[in-house]
């Protein structure tokens, strides 16, 4: 260790004295705040040839996205045209049957593996809830991430459309989550229950279990949350992550407290950012975290990580290098092909046959 600080130290020296020669050396304050005036950073030398290729046209494409503050149906409009997109390759790729279903008065997509769930997943299920900022996603959102992992695990897994902002507020969404999982309690047992979710499914997916357990329901066997967790967005990330995107350091973070569906609730509620209590977290079954070194989420996940941790929950934790938030939504990448992989891997070992 000692060698490793000495090496930091005589590279940051060299650096600083390479950025004083050229003027542009960076500053730090007293409060540990840095500065620097000009910054060049190339895309990382891990990361697939596919995905370095991939990485500007994303960053093209996410320029053209609406702003949060846009009107909800131009930004729902953009983001199911993206997303329908990834599902007709992603169906190419990842042969699927589905059907939409009610269950407990909440829509769903229910998505099966073309061809035929497996013997030892007939008792399993798998329950997504999609991101979008609780403000889109729902139907083409979900189906990115159910297809692959329904197809490739050969199993079903149940997308969940639901309540949303700006129509809809805190705890609507985990609501509509409990009643969907109680319904399936009556048809599975809770350990061979799964959850998962991507950004704001993510987030969701930890609030629903924060509900569950104040509700005095048993845990599912296992959940999944990925770019996004238990805690707010937060920490050195949320600066980076879009520096890295080519967005600059932002003057304002989006944090949950800006998102419509959250306004009027209490930010450090524990079923808002159920990773405040330790005492909550320690009934969270087995969970896997998923995020990318590009993410502007990703410290609130290796957070989120380190506070189930702490609190004797069984977790699994995987970052990319050189990917971005939601970077499994493109399934050509090998990163994301990896990603599938490895949730698939993740609820077949945790989930009771």
């Amino acid at each position: 260790m000692g060698t490793l600080r000495s090496l930091w130290f005589a590279t940051a020296a060299l650096l600083g004295a390479a950025a004083s020669a050229q003027g542009t050396a960076p500053s730090a304050k007293p409060d540990g705040t840095v500065t620097s005036p000009a910054i060049s950073i190339p895309y990382s030398a891990y990361a697939s040839p596919e995905a370095q290729a991939f990485f500007p046209k994303m960053l093209a494409a996410g320029s053209k996205a609406p702003p949060i503050t846009a009107p909800i149906e131009q930004s729902r409009a953009f983001y199911d045209r993206l997303n329908s997109d990834r599902v007709t390759r992603m169906e190419k790729l990842y042969p699927i049957k589905m059907h939409s279903e009610t269950i407990a008065g909440v829509n769903t997509d229910v998505v099966l593996p073309a061809q035929g769930v497996s013997p030892q997943n007939s008792h399993r299920v798998l329950i997504n809830l999609h991101g979008g900022a609780f403000l889109w996603g729902a139907h083409s959102g979900g189906l990115v991430e159910a297809i692959p992992i329904a197809s490739i695990g050969r199993i079903k897994v149940i997308t969940v459309d639901y309540r949303q902002g700006p129509e809809h507020t805190f705890p609507a969404a985990s609501e509509d989550v409990e009643a969907v999982y109680r319904a399936l309690l009556k048809q599975y047992r809770p350990e061979q229950i799964g959850i998962y979710g991507c950004s704001a499914g993510g987030i969701l997916t930890a609030e629903a279990v924060a509900r569950l357990i104040t509700d005095k329901l048993p845990v599912p066997g296992a959940i999944g949350t990925f770019c996004g967790s238990l805690l707010d967005i937060d920490g050195d990330a949320s600066y980076i992550g879009p520096l890295l995107n080519g967005q600059g350091v932002p003057e304002h973070r989006l944090m949950l407290a800006d998102l419509p569906y959250f306004h009027g609730a209490n930010p450090r509620d524990p079923l808002v950012q159920p990773g405040l209590s330790p005492t909550l977290l320690a009934k969270f079954p087995p969970t896997l975290l998923i995020s990318g070194t590009r993410d502007a989420v990703l410290s609130s996940v290796l957070a989120s990580q380190q506070r189930l941790d702490q609190a004797g929950v069984q977790t699994e934790l995987h970052v990319w290098e050189g990917m971005w938030h939601s970077f499994f939504s493109d399934p050509e990448l090998p990163e994301s092909q990896d990603a599938y992989r490895v949730i698939v891997r993740f609820f077949l070992h945790h989930l009771s046959r």
